[in-house]
C-alpha cells in the first residue's frame, strides 16, 4: 500500500513500521505538495485539498499499491465527518484502490477496539484541537479530555523529543478514558508504541500507527506485531 504524506516531519515513522512488520507489506510513502506546514485550521485545510492529494495519488501508481492512505489527520478531520468520506472516495474513484485518511483510521480503530471514550493528546493549537474532537464525537466518540498543546509546525512536532512526547501523553490521559488518541502524523510514535502504554495503562492510538492498520486491513493484509501496540496484539 502507499502512503500520501504532506511535507516531511514524522514520515520515516513508516520505514520503521514497514521494518518491524518483517516483510509483511512495504509502505511507500509519496509526499504532497504543501505551501504550509503551520498548525492552523487554514494551512492544514489546504493540505487536503484536491490538487495536491490527487497528483500524489497518480505519483503512488509507479508502486503499483493495493491500497492507498492519506496519512494526516488534520487534513482530512477539518473537512469534518462526510466531507473526509467524501474526499476519500475522489481518490478512490481516481485510483479504483481502497483508500483511507488518518482520521477516518482512528474512528476504526476506536470501534475495533470497543473503545468508546478517549482523552486526546493533541501537538495542535485548540482551533484544530477542537476539529478533532467534533470530527469524533460526529462519529459516536466521547472525547472526556482534549489537550491542545501549541505546537506551531508539523516540522516542529517532528523534533519533539521523547520525554516531551511521554510527557505530554501522561499529562493528556483521563482516569475514564479507554484509550489515549495521538493525532499527529508529524510526531514520531512508532518506535515507542509499548513504552507510551505502559506509560498511561491503557491503549495509545496514534496517527501513524493506526494508519498503517487500516492501510493493511484496505490490503487484505492480517499481521500481529506487540511493538505496534495493543491495535496490533
Amino acid at each position: 500500500m502507499a502512503m500520501l504524506y504532506p511535507g516531511h516531519a514524522a514520515e520515516d515513522d513508516f520505514a520503521r513500521s514497514e521494518s518491524l512488520l518483517g516483510g509483511a507489506a512495504r509502505l511507500p510513502v509519496i509526499i504532497t505538495d504543501i505551501d504550509s506546514d503551520d498548525h492552523t485550521v487554514e494551512a492544514m485545510r489546504a493540505v487536503g485539498a484536491d490538487v495536491p492529494l490527487l497528483d500524489g495519488a497518480r505519483r503512488a501508481a509507479v508502486h503499483s499499491p493495493d491500497a492507498l492512505m492519506w496519512s494526516c489527520t488534520s487534513g482530512s478531520f477539518l473537512y469534518g465527518w462526510e466531507r473526509a468520506h467524501t474526499q476519500v472516495q475522489r481518490l478512490t474513484e481516481a485510483t479504483g484502490l481502497p483508500v483511507s485518511s488518518t482520521s477516518l483510521a482512528f474512528v476504526a480503530a476506536c470501534r475495533d477496539l470497543d473503545v468508546t471514550r478517549v482523552a486526546v493528546a493533541a501537538t495542535y493549537p485548540a482551533p484544530v484541537a477542537d476539529g478533532f474532537t467534533t470530527f469524533l464525537s460526529d462519529a459516536g466518540i466521547e472525547v472526556l479530555a482534549n489537550t491542545a498543546n501549541d505546537i506551531a509546525t508539523a516540522g516542529a512536532a517532528g523534533l519533539m523529543d521523547d520525554a516531551t512526547v511521554t510527557s505530554m501523553i501522561v499529562a493528556a490521559d483521563h482516569p475514564a478514558a479507554q484509550a489515549v488518541l495521538v493525532p499527529d502524523t508529524a510526531l514520531h510514535t512508532i518506535a515507542r508504541l509499548t513504552e507510551l502504554e505502559g506509560a498511561v495503562g491503557k491503549p495509545v492510538l496514534a496517527a501513524n500507527q493506526v494508519t498503517v492498520w487500516q492501510g493493511l486491513r484496505l490490503a487484505g493484509v492480517a499481521v500481529t506485531e506487540p511493538a505496534l501496540g495493543t491495535l496490533f496484539a
